[in-house]
């Protein structure tokens, strides 16, 4: 049986569906969850509620714990996007939770939604669609596509993104991180819900990984955000102003023995610059060692500004097919540069390509250009054993060696 509405009962109802209200206003929702078949529990409206808090945000990280609902905060948040005839909607997920997206936005929310994979993307294209991505309903896919799809993903208007388990894009600040790298270039300028139970896991800067990918300028560059955040013991603060302090006496010294006029004091004031230079330069080895065995996985940052502190440039370049290539060592402009490829993903072999290279650097001629696999002449031969046995004494001096071996430790 029909309800009968007078005109007033229907003028405020129409008030009440189309009403405009404020972005953290519970009411909100009202219209857009009116048909949703799910019991909301008061977390997961605060938690939708903060992600529409402010209209110029970019985005949102909902970090709730496993089995708090953070799937039902973001179907409120994609019925809301919805309801609002915003129909510019993508869910980044693992592959092997694609198919449980699509169900719950049916079964709960009654969103339609499509799982977009290499087989349909191609159907589409040949249906008339060059971008499969342009398409007016929510869609899903995997971490793999939208890397391997990214120029696909760039030229759309996106209205919301949902990016699922993105704790998976926690390191995107490594140099190493494709994936990561490739979808927060691809939707920099999007507006973006991050889920993940796990924010943190090893390292604060996992935190700013997950975070710039929303916005890259809440935390500023690596440098600012461990500057401000980043907890460094009271003993490498000590060293690294040592460090500092010896660097500007050694300026001072080098200065003041070019004015000195006497050729007695000239060598003398020398020679205590160079014994300042091997306490300097044993600090650094400190710094170096402790970096070394940290077993971080977020050294690479602090090994690149360590090496830059002393006039080194670090990078890293990913290995090439069929180049099996550890590290090389070039001078550019007058500077010195190492290049590590970090093949194979083994601390140990990294560390001791790093030292190799360095050593490169420290003992041999800017001229030299010294790349693994290289055919060397007899004097190439020697340097290339003299740089090994430099990497092996960084790592483990012959003493540290000798003394394992008489205590027999790890045997």
């Amino acid at each position: 049986m029909g309800v009968s509405l007078t005109k007033y009962h229907a003028q405020y109802f129409a008030y009440e569906l189309t009403r405009s209200r404020a972005a953290d206003d519970q009411g909100k929702f009202t219209a857009s969850l009116q048909d949703a078949t799910v019991d909301l529990n008061p977390h997961q409206v605060e938690a939708a509620l903060f992600a529409f808090k402010s209209p110029l945000s970019k985005g949102a990280l909902l970090a709730d714990e496993v089995g708090l609902g953070k799937t039902i905060e973001a179907g409120i948040i994609l019925s809301q996007k919805w309801a609002e005839r915003k129909r510019k909607l993508l869910i980044i997920a693992p592959a092997n939770l694609r198919k449980q997206w699509n169900q719950e936005l049916a079964d709960k929310f009654f969103l339609p939604s499509t799982i977009i994979e290499a087989k349909s993307f191609n159907q589409v294209i040949k249906s008339g669609n060059l971008n499969p991505f342009e398409q007016n309903e929510i869609l899903i896919c995997s971490y793999q596509f939208a890397r391997s799809k990214e120029s696909y993903l760039r030229p759309v208007q996106w209205d919301l993104v949902i990016i699922d388990e993105a704790h998976r894009l926690r390191n995107v600040y490594r140099p190493d991180n494709k994936i990561g790298k490739s979808i927060k270039s691809a939707l920099a300028h999007t507006q973006k819900v991050l889920l993940t139970a796990t924010p943190l896991q090893n390292s604060l800067l996992e935190l700013y990984g997950l975070v710039s990918i929303i916005d890259d300028y809440t935390f500023g560059d690596l440098k600012s955000f461990k500057s401000n955040y980043a907890r460094i013991s009271d003993g490498e603060h000590s060293l690294e102003r040592e460090i500092k302090d010896l660097d500007a006496e050694i300026r001072l010294r080098k200065a003041e023995a070019r004015k000195l006029s006497d050729l007695e004091s000239k060598v003398q004031e020398r020679r205590h610059v160079k014994e300042l230079e091997k306490q300097r330069d044993e600090k650094r080895r400190h710094l170096f060692e402790k970096l070394v065995i940290s077993g971080t996985d977020d050294f690479f940052p602090e090994l690149q500004e360590l090496c830059r502190k002393a006039g080194v440039k670090v990078v890293h370049t990913p290995c090439l097919p069929k180049a099996p290539l550890h590290g090389s060592t070039r001078w550019v402009k007058g500077n010195p540069l190492i290049q590590l490829s970090n093949r194979l993903n083994r601390n140990d072999i990294f560390w001791f390509t790093f030292f190799h290279e360095a050593a490169h650097i420290l003992k041999h001629n800017k001229k030299d250009v010294f790349v693994e696999g290289m055919e060397y002449s007899c004097d190439g031969k020697e340097k290339e054993a003299e740089a090994n046995a430099f990497a092996e004494e960084c790592l483990m001096s012959r003493k540290e060696e000798k003394e394992l071996m008489v205590s027999g430790a790890g045997f």
